[in-house]
Formats: C-alpha cells, structure tokens, sequence
C-alpha cells in the first residue's frame, strides 16, 4: 500500500482512531497520504433535549481533538460535518452520501476504511451504505479497496456478532500511535473494563495479534478489493 491515498470514514470522532488508528499510522510511515472524514457531530445524543445550542462549546472543544488525535497517525487533512449524533436516520441518506462523494472526488483515495454494516450504531450503519453508495464501482472510480472495521462499544454489543475480519495489520510498532492519538479524545476515552479505553484497546490488539500469530493487530473485512 506504499505510495497509495487512504481516506478514513467515519461517523463520530474516536471512530477512526478506534477502526484503524495504528493501521493508517504504520502505512502513512510507509510512504501512504491519509485523510480522514467524519460526518457527524458526535455530542448531541447525550442530551435530554437533543440541543445543540446547548452544546456548542462542548462540539468546539471535539474539534480540536479531532485535529490533534489525527495528527498522531499522520493524517494530512481532515474533513468534519455535522450530521445529528445518533441521528442519521433523521437525514436523507442521499446527503450523507453526497458528503462522501464530495470528499472523495477531493482526495482521490484508493483506499476507504470505514464502519461495519453490523455494528450496533445507526449511525455506523448508515455511513457504511453511504459509502458504498458513494463508490460505485464504475470505470472512472478511484477506489480500489473498500475494507470495515470494528469499533469499540458498537460491533462487540450487537447481536449476534457476525464481525468475521480477514485481513490482519500487524501494527506492534503503532499502537502507540493509537493509543496517543485516543488520550486526546479526552471527553470519549472512558476507563477499564468499558471497551473504550485504552487498556480495552490493548486488549483487543493482543486479541486479534493471537489469532493471527503477530503480537498487536488491527482487524478488517474487505468489502471490494479490485486487482
């Protein structure tokens, strides 16, 4: 993957560092340009009200982390909407969609990493068919590989789980990239034993590691791979 333009897609900011944080890190030092898209805002659900006049210094201070999270894998730029958190379902698909495909014609990416279409969350749910509706193999199209990743406290609380990843990152030598990169997401990092925090995170490297015979992986399934 030397050399090639990786876009991140995301739905709420943590997700990207979480799917494949130390993957993108290890293939930007290899020579690859990543860039990131998050749709949403990621903060108004936990409000009563759903308000986000309420919560617009709380969705600032999100920014900023995003920014300096992403830095720590090597992303060259990334892009930020503010679609309802949790709420996707409340918005036509077709602009998420056109979002995406905004983005993309942008950056040209031969590569999109993104949500599994089981995880629990609408919201990843949705950002994985707007992805695949915004990269429509036609002969013109960029992306050659599409491939999902989990996401800590969504895709291990579905049921039943049917995550079966085939494709193994070793990312021994990044993980602290991901771990660097999730201490600055400061208002979503939570601790031990929630799956979202950084031991939760080491834990599920080693686990995917001891299934593929490294010591620390990052787990993905391919959705298109074209050769």
């Amino acid at each position: 993957m030397k050399n090639r333009k990786i876009l991140i897609v995301a739905a709420h900011p943590d997700d990207e560092i979480l799917g494949c944080g130390a993957t993108v890190s290890r293939l930007v030092k290899d020579g690859s340009e990543a860039y990131t898209l998050i749709l949403g805002e990621g903060v108004t659900s936990r409000d009563n009200q759903r308000n986000r006049e309420s919560r617009v210094k709380e969705i600032q201070e999100l920014k900023s982390q995003i920014e300096k999270a992403n830095e720590w894998i090597g992303v060259k730029e990334v892009f930020s909407f503010d679609f309802p958190d949790n709420r996707f379902d409340s918005v036509d698909l077709l602009n998420i969609i056109k979002k995406i495909a905004a983005v993309k014609d942008q950056v040209k990416p031969d590569i999109i990493f993104t949500h599994y279409e089981g995880d629990l969350n609408i919201d990843h749910q949705l950002t994985f068919r707007a992805v695949l509706t915004a990269t429509r193999p036609f002969q013109e199209e960029t992306v050659k590989e599409i491939y999902v990743f989990e996401t800590l406290s969504s895709t291990e609380w579905r049921f039943p789980l049917s995550f079966s990843p085939d494709t193994f990152f070793d990312i021994t030598s990044t993980i602290i990239d991901k771990m660097n990169a999730m201490k600055e997401y400061k208002t979503e990092l939570r601790e031990y034993p929630h799956p979202r925090s950084l031991r939760g995170i080491e834990l599920q490297a080693e686990y995917w590691g001891m299934r593929s015979g490294i010591k620390k992986a990052e787990a993905f399934k391919t959705i298109r791979k074209i050769i």
